[in-house]
């Protein structure tokens, strides 16, 4: 049956490239997809009988450029696929509608790869189905048909199918026999050929890594995936949770990495782990963003994943949520067994890449304030169920960070730098961070100020300590779930923290952000800003999207005081400063982050530093309201900022007598103990 569809669907968008049925300009859209369609056609057949497999390199590089050429940079201010262009070539709505629509046939080209022939179909028949409504209308009366019933049709799409992509997207995630893409990283990683093999957008950067990779010694590439695995296991280990009872860890990396990854999994195997790797979603039915979850290449546009960020918004409404919350539970109750032995996921991040200017476009879908009430509802919701299922006292996680090779001239030698970064003595860390936690212990808030023009004052209330014998705030970070090491980081009282925190440029999640500010009151955010466009409110909105995820405020939910000051110089010799992930620029100085706790979902369980000392930090006044209210408890994003050394006047802790303690005056440690933490910001003081 599926087959025949596939068939007839097939010959349909063959016949369509014919026709000349509609004015030009709409004839015009619907035989360019209709011939992108037929050519992730070709390349479903082509991998049903092995062809790519006996492809060369340049075939390969030439057959993956065509299926993604049309959302380049290069050619996208002529893509349909482009809001704004879309909006110029025909009327509206109908540019949006169409503009939705060219970015889900896009999403159709994994799916060749996989020879997910369903997940094809249903796309081609959606866009048939949106073709033969055009025709219609044109025959019958001359006319272009209702944009409602379009809208319509796409939101039958997204009903229909919803539960059976919902169910794909938690197979993925939990079940190890779902093994494509680790057929392709336990194959042959000697030729750089398989890279094409996953479907993803593939450039010269993933090629680059991968030899890399291949070049380094035996023993780094090793170490790299011992520190990858052992920071996952050590995160079970502190967090004081049983690895034993756990089966499968979710892998999530970039392309070109597999050297690395191969070799992980064969550590995790040993802990009696299984992978699962899933690829990053990229479609209506499982989600749209432009964040990367999961497996994925090189990026073709990000303001093309910006642009389409919102799509749902064009049929997202009660009915839809409902729908999608319904198929969640009937997924994870199909699923409970494999989702009670879920682990978590162990991400690879990569950073380097040229920083690109987004551009919010009036033309692209944006979500209403309803919409926008509704998604944090649901994420809310879905958090609350993946939680009964994958519990959180239970799972853990952990992050390591790689540079790629648009980082600059220098990558080989960053790498290796990183690699070192990434591998420090942790013990060393351990020890030093100790005399920071016993310091702070002895306060009732932490001061924090900025300098050079950096116009952060913040004061962070503590929670008391009842037995400070036995009890501490802050936990003694070092390489588990957040690698590198090191920080030391608690959950504030929200009542009585307060005041400004300012980075004049920060980059989170991918995306730069320009003189950020942040004000609180009561450990909320009440006001916020940035300068990267010339209207107050595209500032707010650019900063409501996508650090308040929508919230109308926000909680800290963390702060904590890096020590990594290697990492910080490593940034200052190359210049690399704005291209650090959060991951390690985090370390490298004080930071907060906006949301939820560090202890999400698991404030319950005990956990320990190496001196024995219980953290008891685990909660705030949103997180405490678990107990009445779990939809007002959480906010299902976190989100760090930090200040660096060179921006930070003072980190100084308050006692109950009203004692100033400094750590940190204008950027250098004064704590006795630590003057090996300094000794790397004399270097960067020289550079």
């Amino acid at each position: 049956m599926l087959e025949e569809r596939y068939i007839l669907a097939r010959e349909r968008l063959q016949e369509l490239t014919e026709e000349a049925a509609l004015e030009a300009e709409y004839q015009k859209y619907f035989t360019k997809y209709a011939r992108f369609l037929l050519l992730v056609c070709d390349t479903t057949e082509a991998g049903r009988v092995g062809k790519q497999r006996r492809a060369s390199l340049e075939e390969l590089r030439e057959e993956n450029h065509r299926l993604y050429e049309d959302i380049l940079p290069e050619n996208y201010e002529h893509s349909y696929a482009n809001p704004a262009y879309a909006a110029k070539c025909f009327e509206e709505p109908y540019g949006k509608i169409l503009c939705v629509l060219a970015a889900e046939m896009q999403s159709t080209v994994p799916f060749a790869f996989e020879q997910n022939v369903e997940a094809l179909v249903i796309r081609m028949e959606l866009f048939l189905e949106i073709y033969g409504a055009f025709v219609c209308e044109k025959e019958e009366n001359g006319a272009l048909p209702k944009a409602e019933n379009l809208q319509e049709t796409i939101a039958f799409y997204m009903s229909d199918y919803t539960r059976w992509a919902t169910e794909e997207k938690l197979q993925d995630m939990l079940l190890p026999e779902r093994d494509f893409a680790l057929k392709l990283i336990e194959g042959d990683l000697s030729d750089p050929r398989y890279l094409y093999f996953f479907g993803e957008y593939v450039t010269e950067s993933q090629e680059r890594t991968w030899k890399h990779l291949q070049e380094l010694p035996a023993e780094t590439l090793q170490k790299m995936a011992d520190t990858y695995t052992e920071g996952y296991r050590i995160g079970f280990e502190v967090g004081n949770k049983d690895i034993s009872i756990k089966k499968t860890v979710n892998i999530r990396y970039c392309l070109g990495f597999e050297p690395m990854i191969k070799l992980a999994v064969e550590n995790f195997r040993k802990m009696g782990l299984q992978p699962t790797i899933y690829r990053a979603a990229g479609n209506l039915l499982q989600g749209r963003s432009v964040y990367r979850n999961g497996y994925y290449g090189a990026i073709p546009n990000k303001q093309y994943d910006f642009d389409h960020k919102d799509d749902q918004g064009f049929v997202l409404d009660k009915r839809l949520i409902q729908i999608r919350m319904e198929a969640l539970q009937e997924g994870y109750e199909a699923y409970k067994e494999a989702a009670a032995v879920f682990g978590g996921p162990a991400v690879v991040e990569v950073f380097g890449e040229d920083a690109v200017p987004l551009q919010e476009k009036k033309e692209a879908v944006h979500l209403s304030k309803e919409q926008q009430k509704l998604t944090v509802e649901y994420m809310a919701a879905a958090g609350e169920l993946q939680n009964c299922y994958i519990k959180g006292e239970e799972r853990s996680f952990t992050i390591i960070s790689f540079p790629v090779p648009e980082i600059g001239k220098d990558y080989e030698k960053i790498f290796d730098e990183v690699v070192r970064i990434n591998t420090l003595d942790y013990q060393l860390y351990q020890r030093m961070q100790q005399i920071i936690i016993d310091t702070l212990d002895q306060g009732k808030y932490v001061i924090v100020k900025g300098m050079r023009g950096n116009k952060t004052h913040m004061k962070i209330m503590l929670h008391p300590l009842s037995d400070p014998a036995k009890q501490t705030n802050f936990e003694n970070c070092v390489a588990d779930v957040n690698i590198p090491v090191g920080e030391v980081f608690t959950s504030p009282v929200l009542k009585g923290t307060e005041g400004v925190l300012h980075v004049s440029r920060v980059f989170l999640n991918e995306l730069e952000y320009k003189d950020m500010t942040l004000t609180f009151r009561d450990g909320m955010i009440t006001d916020y800003s940035c300068s990267n466009f010339e209207k107050t409110e595209e500032n707010r909105k650019y900063i409501s999207d996508n650090v308040l995820f929508h919230h109308e405020t926000l909680p800290i939910g963390e702060f904590a005081i890096g020590t990594n000051t290697t990492a910080y110089v490593v940034a200052r010799k190359y210049g690399i400063e704005e291209k650090l992930p959060i991951l390690i620029a985090e370390k490298t100085g004080p930071h907060f982050a906006v949301g939820d706790t560090c202890y999400s979902h698991a404030e319950e369980v005990a956990v320990f530093n190496p001196d024995g000392k219980e953290i008891i930090a685990r909660d705030n006044e949103c997180s405490l309201k678990r107990k009445e209210d779990m939809a007002k408890a959480y906010f299902n994003c976190h989100t760090d900022i930090t200040i660096p050394y060179d921006e930070l006047g003072e980190v100084s802790v308050v006692t109950e007598k009203e004692q100033v303690i400094p750590i940190i005056i204008e950027g250098k440690f004064v704590l006795e103990g630590l003057s090996e933490l300094n000794l790397p910001l004399a270097m960067a003081e020289n550079l």
